[in-house]
């Protein structure tokens, strides 16, 4: 269980490689590479969305199918091709108005460092490098791409009263 008080957590940052698809990623014929998707992520982060939680991305990918797939969800705040990421996670709490207490951010590698030492609530999915660990708070029992969003997800609208209360749980 997440160590941190997720009543006040008002936004869900995610990255994307290693996070909400899969670290290995295959590549094309024409050397673009693809990208996995868990669809019991897909389902928390709709249903976040519904319920309040203002859910994020920002990564250094930038296929446009990713883009698509998370649109696709209702998703209004994706920052791709973020080669610093902090200067991007600022743009978004100064956009909204947000505390760094009161952010969330799942990350995996080295390049979510700055911002993960910046958020309230770092959290990261179980094969995330080390360094990402020992600067965590939570650390998933769910590797990347395999559904961790999902699990960061389902305890935040717990703590916060907000899973499954109503018809918008129950449809896309």
């Amino acid at each position: 269980m997440i160590s941190y008080d997720l009543e006040i957590i008002r936004a869900i940052i995610f990255d994307l490689d290693g996070v909400l698809s899969a670290e290995t990623i295959p590549l094309g014929i024409d050397g673009v590479p693809s990208r996995t998707v868990n669809i019991k992520d897909g389902y928390a982060i709709q249903l976040a969305m519904k319920m309040g939680l203002r859910i994020a991305i920002i990564s250094g990918c930038t296929v446009d199918a990713v883009r698509h797939r998370y649109e696709g969800l209702g998703m209004v705040d994706i920052c791709l091709g973020a080669s610093v990421k902090l200067k991007a996670y600022e743009e978004f709490i100064t956009k909204y108005g947000y505390d760094d207490s009161e952010v969330m951010f799942m990350g995996d590698d080295i390049p979510d460092l700055e911002v993960m030492r910046r958020v309230g609530c770092p959290v990261c999915p179980k094969n995330a490098c080390n360094e990402v660990k020992e600067a965590s708070i939570y650390i998933s029992d769910v590797p990347g791409g395999y559904g961790c969003g999902r699990d960061v997800i389902e305890q935040t609208l717990k703590a916060q009263g907000r899973w499954l209360t109503d018809e918008r749980a129950f449809g896309w």
